[in-house]
């Protein structure tokens, strides 16, 4: 079936377009936590004198941050992981079983590098 092989290429073409574009806006994003975090973290610098209240606001608010950073270099990462999957070829088969992942799952989740099964299995562990 060409068609559909053909069709398949023509999505990944389309998918690798979309995450491009995201992975520059979490690029951006990132910069943005970063300098969030370093803004975070100069102003708990200077509260010496806090209240346990004012402390423990200070921390909550640099973990928060540095949750957000630990999110979005995750997102960073599996974005160009999923980009150099479809340059090389491998996109869209699963890196567990081997299989094809399908692809409303690949349109829906185009970092996917796991079939629904694997995925799931994954999952209960």
């Amino acid at each position: 079936m060409p068609g559909a092989e053909r069709s398949t290429v023509t999505s990944f073409a389309g998918i690798r377009d979309e995450l491009a574009a995201e992975l520059l806006q979490l690029q951006n994003e990132h910069q943005v936590v970063l300098d969030g975090l370093a803004d975070v973290i100069r102003d708990s610098q200077g509260g010496s004198g806090d209240d346990p209240a004012d402390s423990s606001g200070k921390t909550f608010g640099r973990e928060h941050e540095q949750a957000l950073l630990t999110r979005v270099s995750e997102a960073i990462r599996a974005t160009r992981e999923a980009i150099a999957r479809i340059d090389a070829g491998t996109y869209g088969v699963c890196e567990s079983c081997g299989e094809p992942i399908a692809l409303p799952r690949l349109e829906a989740f185009p970092r996917a590098a796991l079939c629904v099964t694997c995925k799931q299995r994954q999952e209960r562990r």
